[in-house]
């Protein structure tokens, strides 16, 4: 399927590994112009001589710590500078720290607030106005299944990631006049850094191997294993191109069929 992507301007956030890092190479795949960033500085590098290892251009890179408003702010002002505006732009993140109820204090939940919604909000803020001027545009948003079936010990994702999911779903229709859709793509298990962090986590947790729970996970899904980055990539991709103009306000669950609700 031809999705006519080339020299399409692309933010992703917070692409430095896992589930961002495969998008913007899904991305430069297309022949977009991607622009990627990250906390890290080293974590850039290593992700742009990666692409390059692999045949593709390098991402234009930016260090931005995505909970800083400051850094947001730069970084979309170094990309406009760079590439004359963002025509779709990838809200990812890594994911906030897990924990019950009774173990997160209030810097946790502002600290988790401020990385899952706070920060697309205001990388949203700043890239809609080159959107809405060419009346065409794309936001899409990366949260979990959690959206749609809470996950234990996740309380902070759970909450954040659907607060996210219901600003996404307001936004769309305020913004669809200008040909500009807002949608998320919810991976399940997906093996990525973060996931191995939860599998130690629950090992920990329960007394048995990190490998113990990751098959596990793998148990809990339909087609029996666990997803790849680039399977999320490859949505995200589709939802950007004119292919897919008519989708907006919604979720897309990646999960293998884990989710049991219907809808």
């Amino acid at each position: 399927m031809e999705l006519n992507l080339e020299g399409k301007r692309v933010l992703v956030t917070a692409a430095s590994s896992g589930i961002g890092k495969a998008i913007a190479r899904s991305f430069l795949e297309e022949g977009a112009n991607v622009a990627i960033c990250s906390r890290y500085k080293k974590n850039l590098v290593a992700a742009a001589k990666e692409m390059k290892k692999n045949n593709l251009p390098e991402p234009f890179w930016v260090v931005c710590n995505i909970n800083k408003k400051a850094d947001i702010e730069n970084t979309v002002n170094v990309v406009n500078k760079e590439f004359g505006g963002i025509d779709i732009l990838v809200n990812n993140c890594g994911g906030p720290e897990p924990g019950y109820f009774e173990d997160l204090n209030d810097k946790k939940w502002q600290d988790a607030f401020d990385q899952v919604l706070m920060s697309a909000i205001r990388f949203t803020r700043l890239a809609l106005l080159n959107m809405i001027a060419q009346e065409w545009g794309r936001i899409i948003n990366i949260t979990s299944i959690s959206v749609k079936q809470p996950i234990d010990n996740l309380i902070l994702s759970n909450s954040l990631r659907s607060g996210l999911t219901a600003m996404a779903k307001t936004l769309s229709n305020e913004v669809g006049k200008y040909n500009i859709t807002v949608n998320n793509v919810a991976p399940g298990y997906t093996l990525t850094p973060r996931l191995y962090e939860l599998a130690f986590a629950r090992a920990k947790e329960s007394g048995v191997t990190h490998e113990d729970v990751l098959v596990s996970m793998a148990s809990e899904v339909p087609v029996n294993r666990l997803g790849r980055p680039d399977e999320i990539a490859d949505v995200v991709t589709f939802l950007a191109s004119d292919r897919a103009g008519y989708i907006t306000g919604t979720t897309i669950p990646v999960d293998g069929g884990a989710v049991k609700s219907p809808l």
